[in-house]
């Protein structure tokens, strides 16, 4: 993923506690590492239907400017560029999953910014975050952990 890097740590007491056990038994987790990734890039990818950050929220609507500027109603979608750039890949030490855009934007769609931060906007921007970890996806990643903990 390349672009500008933004790092959301989730740091979940329960997965980790399940993710140190895994990495104790398998010498190589990357399989179980690669269902998570799997799990939370199409989670993530489903937010841009539905228009609901991870914990539920809706998204701020688009303001009448954005609305007037673009060729769909939805928001975060026009092009549908963003959405389709959600990919994973397992960290340098294939001990964890990153999820994520090399779109330049995405940070400013998950964290929001003002115009008078970045001049170029033609308005401020609510936060709308689409990175994370849902409740839904946190008991998936832990069935994934249980599953290959229960195989080994």
């Amino acid at each position: 993923m390349s672009g500008a890097r933004v790092t959301i740590t989730v740091d979940d007491a329960a997965v980790r506690a399940q993710l140190e056990r895994l990495l104790a038994r398998v010498q190589r987790p990357t399989d179980a590492l690669r269902e998570v990734g799997e799990v939370l890039q199409q989670s993530t990818q489903r937010r841009f239907a539905t228009e609901t950050a991870p914990d539920g929220t809706h998204w701020a609507p688009n303001s009448p400017v954005t609305l007037a500027r673009k060729t769909s109603r939805h928001i975060l979608t026009d092009s549908g560029l963003l959405g389709d750039t959600i990919h994973y890949q397992l960290t340098a030490d294939r001990q964890g999953v990153a999820v994520g855009s090399n779109r330049v934007y995405a940070a400013m769609q998950q964290f929001g910014g003002t115009k008078a931060q970045h001049p170029q906007l033609w308005g401020d921007i609510p936060a709308r975050p689409f990175l994370g970890v849902s409740a839904t996806d946190r008991a998936e990643i832990l069935a994934i952990f249980n599953d290959y903990l229960d195989a080994t």
